[in-house]
């Protein structure tokens, strides 16, 4: 299994680098896409590492958010077979708010989920993509607390409430390491994440976690008792860039040590 961050805010050298997400997954004979960042950079990041966007099997969307949703009108047009699967709340309308009366649309391009309807695929509960691979949501949604901290809300009928984020799901692979999870915010806690994955999967553990983690507005308290609840975790290695922050990651590498890396543009990873 061979991952590659065709975007991250960072990026190698040749590359350029948004704040948004997307991975590029080899598993087996199959092609995996996590996300398509906040603009077409992906796609063109993956044609500089020869990446063919046309062969990819299978796409996924992290959650219904603008840096990871909106290159999903340029996956489509470079390639004409793959689906894009997104929870069922994925549809609806998110919003940040950022002054007390002011209120930013965050959701998914509406125009391209109708656009696209044929291609999208929404999904619930605990979903198989390919062998090996499946797509989880999360047990319960996040506490209100969660988003109304962050500024995050979602459109419920005619009411803006607190995002409880049940439009987020995991992309977990099975390899005979273990289990590699990639969540692209981790908004729900990531911690969280993992004990969830390891309960969908009695007796595996879960080898390596992959994605942002949403600390890059927490205090290096709240960091480094995230870091405690990894640990706890018993997870092996930890690859998190995007909406984590230099900051905390600098925390999280103290705390944790040699087990955190940190993810950028053209960054590959084998399992």
């Amino acid at each position: 299994m061979k991952a590659t961050v065709l975007v991250d805010n960072t990026a190698w050298p040749g590359l350029r680098g948004e704040w948004g997400l997307s991975i590029y997954i080899e598993y087996g004979d199959k092609i995996v896409l996590l996300d398509a960042g906040a603009s077409g950079l992906f796609a063109e990041n993956a044609e500089k590492l020869g990446l063919p966007l046309e062969r990819v099997d299978y796409a996924a969307l992290s959650h219904a958010h603008y840096d990871h949703g909106d290159g999903m009108e340029v996956f489509f047009q470079k390639n004409r077979k793959a689906s894009f699967y997104l929870r069922r709340t994925a549809e609806q309308k998110y919003y940040s708010k950022e002054l007390l009366f002011f209120r930013r649309y965050i959701g998914v391009p509406q125009r391209v989920l109708k656009e696209y309807a044929g291609r999208i695929v929404y999904v619930s509960g605990d979903y198989e993509l390919t062998p090996g691979v499946r797509l989880l949501p999360h047990a319960a949604p996040a506490p209100e607390s969660i988003g109304r901290r962050d500024n995050l809300y979602a459109v419920r009928g005619n009411k803006l409430i607190p995002d409880p984020f049940t439009h987020e799901q995991s992309l977990v692979f099975d390899t005979p390491e273990g289990l590699v999870v990639f969540n692209s915010c981790s908004h729900s806690g990531v911690a969280n994440i993992i004990r969830e994955v390891g309960e969908a999967y009695p007796g595996k553990q879960v080898r390596a976690m992959i994605g942002g983690f949403h600390l890059h507005n927490k205090t290096d308290a709240e960091v480094t008792q995230v870091a405690g609840l990894l640990k706890e975790t018993g997870v092996q290695q930890i690859v998190t860039g995007h909406c984590t922050g230099d900051n905390s990651l600098a925390v999280l590498k103290r705390e944790l040590g040699d087990r955190v890396q940190a993810m950028h543009s053209g960054l590959a990873l084998t399992f």
